[in-house]
This record gives C-alpha cells, sequence and structure tokens, in this order.
C-alpha cells in the first residue's frame, strides 16, 4: 500500500507544479523515500501516464541507456500535436545513428577548447550588462531577470550564431514560448502559439543560413554550415532546428541558473561571504553548485521500446519514462545534506546537465563559463546585490523558469 504522501504527489496535475517549490521539494522528497519509480497514472487519458523517476542512480540508468530508453518518441510528459513535433525534431529527439550523426558535425563548435577562446568576451560582457545595471538603477529595485540574467546567455549564443543584437530581445520572447512548458503566461495560445514561435524560430534560422551560404562570416552559422564529418554536412533544414534548440535551450536554462543563483546567495548570506573571501577560486565549485542546488531543467521524458525493471519496477516497451533531474539532485544517498546550499561543495557530481548519456548537455561546458563569469562580475562590481522578494517561479513540469526576480544593489 502507498504511503499517504506519496499518494498526495499528482505530477500530471497542474496545481503541483504551481504550488511552488517548497512543495515540489516536499513531493519528491517522498516519492524517493517510499517509490522511487513511480507510476503516475492518468485516468482520463491512459496514454499520458508515465512512470517517474526520481532517485540519482535510476535517473542516471535510464540516461545512460538509450538502447531502452529512447528520446524519438517525445522529451515532455505530455505529448506534442503531429505538427508541432516534426517542427521541434531537432537531435534532442533522435536516437541511434541519426542523433550520433548530427553529434558529431555540432560537438566541434561546444568542445572545452572551443568555448576556451570565447572567455574573454563573455568575461567582458557580463562586465558590462553588470555595469549598465548598476549605472541605470543604483539602489532602487529593478528586475534582475530582466536588466542582467537575461542579457548575457542570449548576447551570447545569438553574437555567436552571427544574429544582430535588434533581434536579441525576438528571439528571447520566441524561446520563452517554446520552452516553458505548462506556464498560463507565455503559452496562453497553447499549442498553437508553441507551433507559431517554432516556425518563426525556424524560418529565422534558414534565411540566416541561406545567406551565410551565399556570403561566408566569422560565426558559428558559417562554421556549422561549413562543417564536414566523413563528408557530411549538415541541411539547411537540420540547421533549423539545431538553431531553435541552441537559441532556446542556450537561453532559458542559464538564465535561470543565473537567476536562481541570487536567490540562493540572499537566502544563504554566509555562502556569499565565502564566496567573496576567494572569488576566482570558488568560481568553478559554485557554478556547479548553482545548477545543482536550483536544477534548470526539471525533466526529460523516454519512452522504454523493451521490457525491462528499474528500481524493482517492471516497465513495458511503449511505457513512458519520465526522468526529474531536481529529485535526483538532492538524493541523499549521493549528496551529503543535499538540501543545504555550498559554494564550496565537492564532489558534486550533479545531473543539472544530463545524467551521463549520448543526450548528454552540449552547451554545459558554455553555461559554465557563463555563470562563473556572471558572478565574478556581480561579486567584483556589485557584491551586495540581493533578492527583494520571493522569485515569480513559472508552474511548468519541464523547466525551472524563474520570470521575474525583485532585487537591489
Amino acid at each position: 500500500m502507498q504511503s499517504s504522501a506519496v499518494t498526495n504527489v499528482r505530477l500530471n496535475d497542474q496545481s503541483f507544479w504551481a504550488a511552488g517549490d517548497a512543495v515540489r521539494r516536499e513531493g519528491f522528497a517522498a516519492l524517493r523515500e517510499h517509490d522511487p519509480v513511480h507510476w503516475v497514472k492518468d485516468g482520463h487519458n491512459p496514454a499520458e501516464s508515465f512512470w517517474a523517476v526520481t532517485s540519482y542512480n535510476d535517473v542516471r540508468r535510464v540516461s545512460r541507456g538509450p538502447e531502452v530508453f529512447v528520446s524519438g518518441q517525445g522529451i515532455h510528459l505530455h505529448d506534442m500535436p503531429n505538427e508541432l513535433a516534426e517542427y521541434m525534431g531537432g537531435m534532442i529527439v533522435m536516437d541511434g545513428q541519426r542523433h550520433a550523426r548530427l553529434r558529431r558535425i555540432v560537438n566541434r563548435a561546444f568542445t572545452p577548447r572551443a568555448v576556451a577562446r570565447l572567455v574573454s568576451d563573455i568575461r567582458a560582457a557580463a562586465h558590462d550588462i553588470v555595469d549598465e545595471a548598476v549605472l541605470t538603477h543604483g539602489s532602487a529595485e529593478f528586475d534582475f531577470v530582466e536588466h542582467i540574467a537575461a542579457k548575457l546567455p542570449i548576447r551570447v549564443i545569438c553574437t555567436l550564431l552571427g544574429v544582430p543584437a535588434s533581434d536579441h530581445a525576438r528571439m528571447i520572447e520566441l524561446s520563452d514560448v517554446l520552452i516553458t512548458v505548462g506556464d498560463p503566461e507565455t503559452h496562453a495560445g497553447g499549442a498553437q502559439a508553441m507551433l507559431s514561435a517554432a516556425r518563426e524560430l525556424h524560418d529565422y534560422a534558414e534565411a540566416l543560413a541561406t545567406e551565410r551560404i551565399a556570403d561566408d562570416r566569422d560565426d558559428l552559422t558559417t562554421v556549422l554550415l561549413r562543417a564536414e564529418v566523413n563528408g557530411d554536412r549538415l541541411t539547411i533544414a537540420e540547421f533549423g532546428n539545431f538553431f531553435q534548440l541552441l537559441v532556446a535551450a542556450g537561453n532559458e536554462t542559464t538564465r535561470n541558473a543565473l537567476s536562481h543563483g541570487v536567490v540562493a546567495l540572499t537566502a544563504h548570506p554566509e555562502q556569499r561571504v565565502a564566496w567573496l573571501a576567494d572569488i576566482p577560486g570558488v568560481a568553478s565549485t559554485a557554478a556547479e553548485e548553482i545548477v545543482r542546488y536550483s536544477s534548470p531543467v526539471i525533466s526529460f521524458r523516454r519512452t522504454a521500446v523493451a521490457d525491462t525493471t528499474l528500481g524493482g519496477q517492471a516497465i513495458a516497451a511503449g511505457e513512458k519514462v519520465v526522468v526529474f533531474y531536481n529529485s535526483a539532485n538532492r538524493d541523499s544517498a549521493q549528496f551529503n545534506d543535499p538540501d543545504e546550499f555550498r559554494v564550496r561543495r565537492t564532489p558534486n557530481d550533479h545531473v543539472g546537465y544530463g545524467g551521463g548519456g549520448p543526450h548528454f548537455c552540449l552547451g554545459a561546458h558554455l553555461a559554465r563559463v557563463e555563470i562563473e563569469a556572471m558572478f565574478t562580475a556581480l561579486l567584483t562590481t556589485a557584491p551586495g546585490l540581493a533578492a527583494s522578494g520571493a522569485p515569480d517561479v513559472a508552474p511548468s513540469s519541464f523547466v525551472h523558469s524563474v520570470r521575474r526576480l525583485p532585487c537591489h544593489l
């Protein structure tokens, strides 16, 4: 018989995701303790039922078992309309050789060595953004998301791709619609709004690719379109899908990590002191802890293609399996005092960038550099910056998105 603590955790009910972070943490703690591979039954639509995987080891096993748990049948809790799924059919929803082919082509642009060449520019951009916020707002309250967190990742990824600054704001608007699934604020139009945003991003990318084929530039778009692996190149349509993934994932996840990082430092002033005592020395471990503690990506879905067993549960071929990174990152079997925020935490083998396997986050190195750069700029230029109110967190089961965060210097 299930514990009442588990029975009351309704992961397929929007009210659970709208209840706030404290309720989510309590619910996932109950699942890890009593039923770490939990069947979430949808009585209205059985096809929407799924297995919720909440423990660290089981999340890693699913992530590293692509021969059983595939991505190609959808990555969200709920199925998308076919037309929308086609527009969002990039390598994130591919398996096997199709996925490996695209990954091989684009991977070289995101290796540690490739990202290392961008570090000085990213650091300069972070300082410019903080300086502008200090100059503009002084001691007045302002929204950290709009004026700081949202600016760095979109500037970095769009500058890399050759997207002009005049289009950056629109890229943010479109990626918000695609990423914050379940948020009524960005999904007032439902699936149709997502389809419209996906089309616009895809069309923009194809127009950009057509320009670069005719006229090379010194940007990532040109590099990706010219890159060959065994004579194989990206098609314009494939570049369109990858562009969409880069703009959405490269913007949203880092932006949210930055916002949650400020919330964590405000709630744990002793950790701010520890970081301030050695800004360059603590930056790397602190960036990892921010990602672990906040889990900017909450979940990804897989689908079992063979009968298997996970966490003592028999899983049948065709059943949906959802890994919850936010829960795995708070698993006491893996982390000492997981609910504590510690900027010097080590080791810290979190799953904030995925649990390993072929779909491990391609942009992990870039995200780390951006987080370290922004907090270095904040702690050196505006060391007293803190949240002045609670974050406005979107009720999404996909991304741990902070819509607004009031702060002051």
